[in-house]
């Protein structure tokens, strides 16, 4: 805890302070403009409340002395992703505003292709910013798969939980833990989830093609992982890498020390 105690640290930390105060006054513009219920003002300070404390504490276990502008532009898809999260939260009881839930995720999408870049360009490629990002963007697709399965049904939530069960069968099974072969097809796949999803949530498409289109999506995620799974079961013997090791290197995102299996799902979430 020494660093809390010195001027990187307290201003590391008031860094995720202004992003804490920034969504709970983005929560509060949601709250005067549309109403935000009790189950969104909730949802969304827990978010923001988790966000600030997994944050904060991996900070400073990692002994980072910067935050670093691209850690900078995830912070703020994180408070993005919050205010779409009360919003699906709310919807339970009314539903949001199309062009405000629409605009909102649209950003956070837009801005996935964005962090990656200037951590290159600025030289700041961080393991803990590879993590951030890659959390921020799970999230993102799983709290959209609820909000389309409220009107498809509960089988589109298999696409925002197929990552978390992913790392969940690593734990019991460690050969899911090897690096994998390059992949343009699994970035493509990963590229496409959160697009189909908001397609299919703006209800600009008529039903049965909006449907078609989130089946488009689970079908190429299940071949993508059945792939990979097949691969690493194919080359299980013998080869099983330690819980970090060093990753390939996305076209968005710079990777250097993430678990493996960890580093599959950053390739599936991210564009």
């Amino acid at each position: 805890m020494a660093l809390i105690n010195t001027y990187d640290g307290r201003l590391l930390l008031s860094e995720t302070t202004v992003g804490a105060g920034a969504q709970v006054l983005l929560l509060a513009f949601l709250g005067t403009a549309i109403g935000l219920g009790p189950a969104g003002w909730l949802t969304g300070l827990a978010f923001g409340l988790a966000t600030w404390a997994v944050l904060n504490r991996a900070l400073l276990r990692t002994r980072t002395r910067t935050f670093g502008p691209a850690n900078r532009v995830t912070l703020g898809r994180a408070i993005l992703v919050g205010a779409v999260t009360a919003l699906v939260a709310d919807s339970f009881q009314s539903s949001p505003p199309v062009s405000l839930f629409v605009g909102l995720t649209a950003v956070a999408l837009i801005l996935d292709g964005v962090d990656g870049k200037v951590a290159r360009r600025t030289n700041t490629s961080t393991a803990l910013g590879a993590r951030f990002d890659m959390e921020v963007d799970a999230f993102l697709i799983l709290v959209l798969s609820v909000y389309v399965s409220m009107s498809m049904g509960p089988w589109v939530l298999l696409i925002g939980l197929m990552r978390y069960v992913f790392v969940a069968a690593a734990k019991v099974a460690p050969w899911l833990n090897n690096s994998l072969p390059h992949s343009m097809a699994r970035k493509t796949v990963a590229a496409v989830q959160g697009v189909f999803l908001l397609v299919a949530a703006s209800g600009l498409l008529p039903y049965a093609a909006g449907f078609g289109l989130v089946a488009l999506a689970l079908g190429s995620l299940l071949w993508s992982f059945g792939r990979d799974i097949a691969w690493l079961f194919r080359n299980r013997e013998g080869r099983t890498t330690p819980t970090t090791a060093t990753a390939p290197v996305p076209e968005t995102v710079t990777l250097t020390v993430v678990a493996p299996a960890e580093r599959r799902t950053a390739e599936l979430v991210t564009s």
